[in-house]
């Protein structure tokens, strides 16, 4: 989520961070609560305003959409809907008033991943430095050719590199184009101090690291643009 800063900061792009998990990671790192309880599914299900359900952050230009557990049964609702663009159309909807849509789903392969791949224009897809990550990309690469012909961007990254073990620095070397984000402490601090790391520690590695990512996202989408 310490790209969503980026974005605002950086970029100065007003940015919506739009948390699709039902645990709701992305409001807490941000201090974010919902405004109201089980509402968030309530933007798939009914006709209501998702701009009535978006939180300000400290930040300013990023706002979030954020998560609750009403999300948990998202995936069985969005099937039964049988509306297979119902996430991108209300993301073009915000979109009228967002610059940058950076959508948060869980890490599994469900109705909700499909809906999102085919709202997306580039898929940010955080991969471990092990022999399985070549495996999860394969596997996300394959999601996209079934649900969106091959349209959004898939920008691998690597995550929680440690050059100090072998089997992360060989996994660096074959991918060196790929962003890379170390393991590092500040990163884990981000959870107990509800901030990004860019934020608190804006000259650590790891948020040296959350800016490239961010510059090869925006390079990305500058060649879709293009």
């Amino acid at each position: 989520m310490c790209t969503c800063r980026c974005s605002a900061a950086i970029s100065c792009r007003k940015t919506l961070l739009w948390d699709l998990d039902a645990a709701g990671g992305a409001g807490f790192l941000y201090g974010v609560d919902p405004k109201k309880k089980h509402a968030a599914e309530s933007v798939f299900s009914k006709d209501a305003d998702p701009e009535q359900l978006i939180r300000k952050t400290e930040i300013p230009r990023l706002d979030i959409l954020p998560a609750d557990e009403s999300l948990r049964e998202l995936d069985s609702l969005l099937e039964r809907l049988g509306k297979g663009r119902r996430l991108a159309k209300l993301a073009e909807t915000l979109a009228r008033r967002y610059e940058r849509i950076i959508l948060d789903c869980p890490p599994v392969l469900n109705e909700i991943s499909a809906q999102v791949l085919r709202a997306a224009d580039c898929v940010v897809v955080p991969l471990p430095p092990s022999p399985l990550s070549a495996r999860a990309f394969e596997l996300v690469t394959a999601e996209v050719e079934v649900h969106a012909k091959g349209k959004p961007v898939i920008l691998p990254v690597i995550s929680m590199l440690d050059r100090r073990r072998t089997l992360h620095r060989e996994a660096r070397d074959e991918n060196p184009g790929w962003p890379a984000i170390p393991m590092a402490s500040a990163v884990e601090q981000c959870a107990v101090r509800r901030q990004p790391v860019g934020k608190f520690a804006p000259g650590s590695p790891a948020a040296k690291g959350f800016r490239q990512l961010w510059i090869a996202i925006e390079r990305e989408l500058t060649k879709q643009k293009g």
